[in-house]
């Protein structure tokens, strides 16, 4: 068991903490890739391809890892590395699966402030598993909250049959979240994520033939947005996500993640050329001060 110092742990957290705003940053400007993407697949399609390229890139990262970079790193159990990625692979699997295809009849907007929900069902998952939560993230995930109805939700909001179900892939989020906070402790990130990309890519497989007619023409055409979420969304965001947490506890990481709507409201007005409301900045800025009330004046959460 290797024993850190004080000065080690706060640099690891800091890194960690780095590695998720990191991961917010890619989701939220992926946005558009996501969007441009479905005009040549389906979603079950989507969610194959970019499952089984994501663990295609991170499977020889492992090897070159574990030889070149790190040959006497700390070993891991492998039972560990069997369950973390089954379990990842499911609930990944569910979270994007149910939340991909919402998104063809849902209101990219309100589905944008529903999925993020999960910033509520984490705190909720972290009690029952005795993480204690300070006062400052409550008022964070509050003021957060209050940041992403602002961003998210163009009008009041009015749920139908579309929106109660993109309700359940924010639980599943959240499941995934506190998945990779607790087996991110006990494996290798790289490992962990290659593994849960590989059980997810198998278990979209029977759907994206089962519902859908995969064909190579309309993926050659759409190789740009499948790629780039394929490689740098799946394969490096998910990635860092997975290390973030080996520091960040849940409910801190899941607030600092949720900033991936103000990136996403930033990535509109950079590439497609939109314009920002007031009520979008002040949702922004609203997030942006829920993040440094977290950081800079509590407790760990």
């Amino acid at each position: 068991m290797i024993i850190m110092s004080k000065e080690a742990f706060k640099r690891l957290c800091i890194c960690c903490n780095l590695a998720l705003l990191l991961t917010a940053i890619i989701s939220g400007l992926s946005f558009v890739a996501q969007k441009i993407g479905m005009d040549y697949v389906g979603p079950f399609t989507f969610n194959t391809l970019r499952e089984f390229i994501g663990f295609l890139v991170l499977f020889p990262c492992v090897f070159l890892y574990k030889k070149y970079i790190s040959p006497d790193g700390k070993k891991f159990p492998i039972s560990e590395l069997i369950k973390g990625g089954l379990c990842a692979g499911v609930a990944l699997f569910l979270a994007l699966s149910v939340n991909q295809y919402c998104m063809i009849y849902a209101e990219a907007g309100k589905a944008g402030f529903i999925t993020s929900l999960y910033i509520i069902f984490v705190p909720i998952l972290a009690m029952f598993f005795n993480h204690k939560i300070g006062k400052n993230l409550i008022l964070s995930i509050i003021i957060a909250l209050a940041g992403l109805y602002l961003l998210c939700a163009k009008s009041a909001l009015q749920f139908e049959l579309w929106d109660i179900v993109l309700l359940l892939s924010a639980f599943f989020f959240a499941v995934h979240i506190m998945v990779l906070s607790y087996f991110s402790k006990k494996t290798n990130a790289l490992e962990l994520s290659c593994a849960q990309f590989l059980v997810a890519g198998i278990l979209s497989t029977p759907l994206m033939f089962l519902f859908e007619d995969p064909a190579l023409t309309p993926i050659l055409a759409g190789w740009k947005p499948i790629l780039f979420i394929g490689v740098i969304v799946t394969g490096i965001a998910y990635t860092l996500q997975t290390f973030g947490y080996k520091a960040a506890s849940p409910v801190l990481g899941t607030l600092i993640l949720s900033s991936e709507a103000v990136f996403a409201v930033l990535g509109g007005c950079l590439i497609l050329g939109e314009t920002l409301s007031f009520r979008e900045i002040t949702g922004c800025i609203l997030m942006i001060a829920a993040i440094l009330i977290s950081q800079n004046f509590g407790k760990k959460g």
